[in-house]
């Protein structure tokens, strides 16, 4: 007997008590692990927060029936998502395995960090591990198995998928449409202009210079994009076995209000190991300059890492649009390269040449028209030739 209760009232006066302090408990969980889920991923989408609340509420129930302890599970709950994000980092890293040269310079920390983001999250996640570790040694592992199971129909039902309007901001804070956008602008506003009537304009040339371009395997307009995105106005002083030999007669279009405006291509003349000269058309992605000037400019917020990035994308990019153009099949070669690491003073002119040599070896015309998806598509297309390393592809790592 206890302050004028009988035993039974006194459990039940007990029980309230526990109620009120576990929708204490309850909502300040919720409001920590919601805090917690932004924190890891930037977001706050409202299906989350609703199965949050779902998870909360459940285990709630259970802990009443065991009469346990509801921070155990708080903290079980804010450690799930934590541990959730680990494995599926970890599945990104792995895939991640197959680009680590061409993407993070060969250095494996780099790569790991990119999936798991390690300067941000490696306290935290080090921190939940522990105390759920300490919890689980003496709760009991159904209520760890409920939440697991509500996090997995989470992600197989894709309740954390972002909404177009967060989607938007994702893309506008971290530059993530630039490399689209400078292709797209690169071939409607350019090389649909010129590529389609590449090959008789060199013709025309041929017929008043000697034929000086006499393999018609290499008509084609050789676009250099170094992953740099150090773009030189004059070639020879990049290397000075390259040459500039003649412009192409000129194109001239009306276009948006300009009437004739020009357009020229400049033939160039590239020295090889035995002294032969190998003349082609050859010029810059000029797109590329933008990306090198806001890795400059620190209002763009554009930092060396995000500069090669997009311009791998710019590379992928480019190459699936001109893939599916019908006005600019045969008419490009694509030279990708990189040239931050690289000593010999004459690597550029190798590069061109190892291209050519390609294009002559060639036994069959190259078909760089899209058919269907580009990867199950079965052509004979243009590929991009990295010295050093593997094709640029895209950065998106699938979920797991």
């Amino acid at each position: 007997m206890t302050g004028g209760l009988t035993s039974p009232e006194a459990e039940k006066e007990r029980g309230l008590d526990l109620m009120n302090q576990s929708s204490f408990s309850t909502s300040n969980c919720l409001s920590s692990a919601e805090e917690k889920q932004t924190e890891t991923s930037g977001l706050r989408p409202s299906s989350q927060r609703c199965f949050n609340r779902l998870n909360l509420c459940f285990q709630v129930n259970e802990s009443f029936k065991q009469n346990s302890h509801i921070w155990d599970l708080g903290e079980i709950e804010r450690g799930i998502p934590a541990g959730w994000s680990a494995v599926s980092g970890a599945c990104n890293f792995a895939e991640e395995l197959r680009h680590v040269t061409s993407r993070y310079h060969g250095s494996y920390l780099r790569a790991l960090n990119a999936c798991l983001e390690l300067r941000k999250r490696s306290f935290l996640f080090l921190l939940l591990c522990g105390v759920a570790y300490l919890h689980l040694k003496e709760s009991d592992r159904r209520d760890l198995i409920i939440v697991c199971f509500c996090q997995l129909l989470n992600f197989v039902f894709d309740l954390e998928h972002p909404s177009a309007a967060e989607l938007s901001e994702m893309y506008e804070r971290n530059n993530c449409n630039v490399a689209q956008g400078l292709a797209w602008s690169y071939y409607v506003g350019y090389l649909k202009f010129i590529l389609p009537g590449l090959k008789d304009r060199i013709r025309e040339f041929n017929q008043s210079n000697s034929h000086l371009l006499n393999c018609e395997k290499t008509w084609k307009l050789h676009i250099l994009i170094p992953l740099s995105c150090d773009v030189c106005d004059d070639l020879q002083t990049v290397d000075s076995h390259i040459h500039f030999i003649k412009n192409l007669p000129e194109l001239n279009m009306d276009v948006a209000g300009i009437k004739k405006r020009s357009y020229k291509n400049s033939i160039y003349g590239i020295l090889g190991e035995n002294k032969e000269k190998h003349f082609c058309v050859m010029e810059y992605a000029t797109p590329l300059r933008s990306l090198f000037a806001m890795s400059q400019d620190e209002s763009a917020a554009f930092s060396y890492q995000d500069r090669l990035e997009q311009a791998k994308l710019f590379c992928r990019a480019l190459e699936e649009i001109l893939q599916r153009s019908k006005y600019c099949s045969g008419c490009y070669r694509l030279i990708v390269y990189d040239d931050s690491e690289e000593n010999d003073k004459h690597f550029l002119s190798k590069t061109i040449l190892r291209h050519m040599e390609q294009e002559l070896q060639e036994e069959y015309t190259m078909d760089e028209k899209y058919e269907g998806s580009i990867h199950n598509a079965e052509s004979n297309g243009t590929q991009l030739l990295i010295s050093g390393s593997d094709h640029p592809m895209s950065l998106h790592s699938f979920g797991y």
